[in-house]
């Protein structure tokens, strides 16, 4: 099935970000046409996290190689109901899908046995749990270093897998911003083919290794403080000290006069 442009090209723009316009019904059939392609392609889903790293200042090396990576990648799908409601203060509606939500759409409802897998990163036993759950796609998977970000061989090595192994899907799970700016280094470099979500926790929470929000705490936005209460120790720091900063960053963005442009396509 050929990628539907005038659905695809659909975008709304906002903290300087393009977010598809897309539900997840729609953001799941552009997922799978994707795949389809001959050459690769990346998916990233922007939430507070992401938005606020983008937005360091003064700007490092790191962040301009997160914003290069966001403007190369071939859909950005609102992760965050803080965004989405943010946006809908100004007056703009911003679909919300979660790489979560995305992600086990893809595993329970596309993925068959021509399907071919490769995950990067994860846990050891990662692929023997989603074989147990979902035995039909083929599984390979690369574990990486730590701080790969700052390990070119790394970086290599995943480029390299990435193009070797030639998967309908990429699934990156090595957390922000080392996910998007390896993709976007597979992409550049050629040879691979495909589609890549950048994805986070998906899978811990796809096999039962972490615990989502029930959905109720979902809707109301507060699955930050769900995951907060969670793991304090790992996340109290992005949640309560730099999350906050989201509220600036939207201030300065409204007082920039900056237009948020809706672009529906032709």
């Amino acid at each position: 099935m050929p990628i539907d442009h005038s659905v695809a090209s659909q975008t709304i723009t906002f903290l300087g970000l393009d977010f598809a316009h897309l539900d997840l019904d729609a953001a799941l059939t552009q997922t799978v046409n994707l795949s389809q392609k001959s050459d690769f392609t990346f998916i990233v889903t922007p939430n507070v996290d992401h938005v606020v790293k983008l937005n360091k200042t003064p700007p490092t090396a790191l962040t301009l190689a997160y914003r290069s990576a966001y403007d190369a990648a071939d859909l950005r799908l609102c992760d965050s109901r803080i965004l989405a409601r943010l946006a809908r203060v100004m007056g703009v509606y911003i679909p919300v899908v979660t790489g979560s939500d995305l992600t086990a759409a893809l595993f329970q409802r596309v993925l068959c046995k021509a399907d071919q897998v490769a995950i990067i990163g994860g846990r050891s036993d990662t692929v023997a749990r989603l074989v147990q759950l979902f035995p039909k796609p083929n599984f390979i998977q690369h574990l990486p270093p730590m701080d790969i970000v700052n390990n070119p061989e790394a970086i290599k090595e995943i480029v390299g897998f990435v193009g070797h192994t030639q998967a309908h899907y990429t699934l990156f799970a090595i957390g922000s911003p080392q996910s998007e700016i390896i993709a976007a280094e597979c992409k550049r470099s050629g040879g691979a083919r495909g589609v890549a979500l950048c994805i986070g926790a998906s899978i811990d929470f796809l096999v039962g290794y972490q615990q989502r929000a029930p959905h109720w705490v979902q809707r109301i936005g507060f699955e930050w403080a769900y995951r907060l209460a969670s793991q304090p120790r790992r996340l109290w720091r992005r949640y309560l000290i730099e999350g906050p900063r989201i509220f600036w960053i939207t201030a300065r963005w409204h007082r920039s006069g900056r237009p948020i442009r809706h672009d529906l396509g032709a």
